[in-house]
């Protein structure tokens, strides 16, 4: 018992700032819960963000605390996921202008390729010259319907027949969230998931990233499930092929207009004469973020209600705490990555460096401890950590879901049959760990 107390007597410290008890971090890092004391002693070099990054940020960071508030005040003791908590998000005023403003921008491309053919065809002189330029402008700017992967060793694609236990899963989970299942599976090393369309019937396709995956729980995993297919059962604009295509136009036009580094007279008027242009690009850029950034925020967070409503509100805020450690996970994969090569080009090569690399990276992210998670919570609200631009902050998410009772999950994934989902996806695990280990 007196090595015992003493072991703990010297895992601590007196905190310089208020001179509280604080525990030795080891591995991580030590700061003190009770005045934040190195709580943040990161440097962050990071590339500072151009302007439309820094309206997403500001205006994430706005409606993120608004919606926060909005989404709370049904029912404040009810948890996400509850009858309190299932409004559809309608698209509303800025909906309809954003729809307008999509098909305006759309609208230009159409009359670039009007325009361009008809000088090609009746034009005289360079007009014809004018008119392929104009033409291949459209091209360059045509909404996108998106295209299947391909299936290659670092990337392994799924259908039903090969995996129906796993398909017959999704189809539960979106079924309960109210919208239909997908068409594939893309399976590989990154930390992520999302579900996303293709093709022209806009087929959809699950992209399980086993670098997030392989360190949830299987309550986890339905509620990662969950909340990706909850993006498709409330309305979300962005995710349209129409105002999503207006998106992805707008930014090729801002690549094209895009100052070129100034090495003379040439690059000076170049430079110029697309400054105007590009100004009206920005300017209709941002109008198309402050119409849709709402609602497609409030969808995220809608979005999470359907997760905790799938897997439980606990799986739904332990996802959130997983999403934390994302930056540790993907320095897990790199250096199994770093050891796996130097033990290939080592004298012993009788071990597969890729054997349990997944159960190794889930034993990484299962030793964090919670003293960590509270410390990365905290980092995150200082910083207004998210996933991207679109999303709210991570902490506002979380504060949600743990606020209020916490409610039950109507998918329960047992050890049986998470056991017969893990088995389908083996032989993609083994194909995606051996081509990761190979760098």
């Amino acid at each position: 018992m007196t090595e015992t107390a003493d072991a703990v007597r010297t895992a601590e410290r007196d905190c310089p700032e208020c001179g509280e008890p604080v525990a030795e971090g080891g591995q991580y890092v030590t700061w003190c819960a009770a005045c934040d004391w190195n709580v943040d002693p990161e440097v962050r070099d990071e590339e500072a963000p151009g302007r439309i990054e820094r309206l997403r940020q500001r205006l994430a960071q706005q409606y993120g605390e608004q919606l926060l508030a909005e989404l709370s005040e049904p029912d404040d003791g009810a948890a996400p996921g509850t009858a309190a908590d299932r409004s559809e998000a309608r698209p509303g005023t800025a909906g309809v202008l954003a729809t307008a403003l999509a098909v305006t921008i759309h609208g230009v491309t159409l009359a670039l390729l009007a325009g361009g053919l008809w000088l090609v065809v009746a034009g005289r002189g360079a007009l014809p010259l004018v008119g392929a330029l104009l033409l291949g402008l459209a091209v360059v700017l045509r909404p996108r319907f998106g295209r299947l992967p391909k299936d290659e060793s670092h990337r392994v694609l799924l259908r039903r027949t090969g995996a129906p236990r796993l398909f017959a899963l999704l189809d539960e989970v979106a079924g309960t969230v109210g919208t239909t299942g997908v068409r594939t599976v893309v399976v590989d090393a990154d930390v992520n998931a999302s579900v996303t369309t293709y093709g022209i019937r806009q087929q959809r396709v699950l992209h399980i990233g086993l670098g997030l995956w392989e360190v949830l729980s299987p309550q986890e995993r339905i509620a990662l499930l969950g909340h990706e297919f909850g993006h498709y059962a409330h309305g979300d604009t962005r995710r349209s092929l129409l105002v999503g295509g207006a998106f992805q136009s707008l930014g090729t036009w801002r690549y094209t207009l895009a100052p070129v580094p100034a090495q003379g007279l040439a690059d000076d008027l170049v430079n110029l004469a697309t400054a105007l242009p590009r100004l009206l690009v920005d300017g209709v850029l941002a109008f198309l973020e402050h119409l849709t950034l709402r609602q497609s925020q409030r969808a995220e967070y809608l979005a999470d209600s359907t997760a905790a409503r799938a897997g439980g509100t606990e799986a739904a805020a332990g996802l959130m705490d997983r999403l934390l450690i994302g930056r540790s996970v993907v320095g897990e994969l790199r250096r199994e990555s770093v050891a796996a090569r130097t033990r290939i080009g080592g004298t012993d090569r009788r071990e597969d460096p890729s054997e349990g690399l997944w159960e190794r990276l889930a034993a990484h992210a299962a030793s964090v401890p919670e003293r960590e998670y509270e410390r990365l919570r905290r980092v995150a609200e200082r910083r207004g950590h998210q996933v991207d631009s679109t999303h709210p902050p991570t902490h506002l998410r979380h504060r949600r879901l743990t606020r209020g009772v916490p409610g039950g999950a109507l998918i329960v994934l047992d050890a049986a049959r998470a056991a017969e989902v893990d088995a389908e996806l083996a032989e993609a695990k083994r194909s995606v760990a051996r081509e990761l280990v190979r760098g």
